[in-house]
């Protein structure tokens, strides 16, 4: 049988590795901003060289897609974050008055 106390330690472990991971994710979007930047200024550089352009396009491109991809998944991630808690809140009320 599973103790009040492994329960809380439990859950307590689980939404700090999920927020380890937001933070991790969060992370990877600031490397992407970084990169959808250099796409930027690449293009401001280079714009009169068609090579530097497209560089510079695909650059800004893949970082933005990824930007929106890492940020849904920080948007998702604090919804299951928060899911998890109201979760155990639930269930320690339960137990509470059982």
């Amino acid at each position: 049988m599973l103790t009040r106390e492994e329960f809380i330690k439990g859950y307590e472990k689980e939404i700090a590795y999920q927020k380890h991971m937001i933070e991790n994710l969060g992370r990877w979007f600031t490397l992407m901003f970084v990169i959808a930047s250099i796409g930027a200024v690449v293009i401001y550089s280079f714009s009169a060289n068609l090579i530097g352009l497209i560089l510079g396009i695909v650059l800004m491109v893949l970082g933005i897609l990824a930007m929106l991809v890492f940020g849904y998944g920080i948007y998702k991630g604090r919804i299951n974050v928060q899911k998890v808690v109201d979760d155990f809140e639930e269930k320690l009320h339960f137990l509470e008055n059982k």
